[in-house]
């Protein structure tokens, strides 16, 4: 079984370190919420996010925060003879455990820098980027079982200047399904609906993003994650397909097993996609 997920899921071509116990039954703690949060002894195995674009079906413990930081970003895109570089610094995600299943999520960029080069010039723009809302509900395998799935309903308030985002409101909704083997191997799916402006703002229009997400103990604190991940954005003047291939290792120290530090690299595999992308994160459960 562990052969045949591997190969599909490398053919079509992270998660976290976490596993759920092999279908045990779930532990009681549908009594804990915000203000009565989960004590430290019943809390799940830390999970993030990150690295690579994946989102995990995993929430947060009921009253316990969780802060994943992407420390640097660089995206690299090169289209007609132009070449454009966007940097990103310090981009924070903040996770509030609501419910035993339940979290809510602000993510913002402070900091973007994009520089623009032509034959003939060069400009660049600096600015914040737009806030995001997510609520995170996980409607099986939070804390057992093989199989993990959960809803993730999000939304874009632009608060970034207009060189930077298009100043418009914008959502739409993930779906993660993971499949973890007895031997901690991953598979995980984000199926993704957007709602978008059109680029002429006279309505709006459907963006589809899905991926799909191996990740894979390589010792007892590191795991290592390789995704295929696809964009189809049917903006009404032009339909737009990106497509990358990322690869990912996330380290959770055995003497900090509430800390992550993480990396990863993003490789464009058609001319809509950027060439490459290159971050670095740190990740810590309070």
């Amino acid at each position: 079984m562990k052969k045949i997920l591997l190969t599909f899921a490398l053919g079509l071509l992270p998660t976290g370190l976490v596993a759920w116990a092999d279908d045990a039954p779930a532990p009681d703690k549908g009594a804990f919420t915000l203000f009565n949060p989960t004590p430290d002894a019943s809390l799940r195995g830390f999970c993030t996010d990150r690295p690579t674009k994946s989102t995990g079906p995993c929430t947060i413990d009921a009253g316990h925060l969780q802060v994943e930081v992407d420390l640097a970003d660089r995206t690299v895109q090169r289209s007609g003879g132009i070449r454009t570089r966007t940097d990103l610094v310090a981009t924070p995600t903040v996770k509030l455990g609501i419910t035993n299943g339940l979290d809510l999520e602000l993510s913002l960029a402070p900091s973007i820098d994009v520089e623009t080069r032509t034959p003939t010039r060069t400009s660049s723009v600096q600015g914040s980027g737009d806030l995001y809302l997510r609520a995170k509900y996980n409607l099986v395998g939070d804390d057992s079982g093989s199989l993990a799935l959960a809803v993730s309903p999000f939304i874009k308030i632009p608060t970034a200047g207009h060189a930077i985002g298009n100043g418009k409101v914008e959502g739409g909704v993930v779906a993660p399904i993971q499949y973890t083997t007895k031997d901690g191997l991953q598979v995980l799916t984000d199926p993704e609906v957007d709602l978008l402006e059109d680029a002429d703002g006279r309505g709006r229009h459907v963006n589809i993003v899905n991926l799909i997400s191996v990740t894979r103990p390589v010792t007892k604190t590191v795991s290592a994650s390789a995704e295929l991940w696809t964009d189809t954005n049917f903006e009404p003047s032009k339909t737009v397909v990106q497509a990358s291939f990322d690869l990912g290792l996330a380290w959770i120290p055995a003497a900090l097993p509430t800390w992550q530090v993480d990396g990863g690299v993003n490789f464009g595999l058609n001319r809509s996609t950027p060439v490459s992308q290159v971050y670095a994160g740190l990740s810590h459960r309070f």
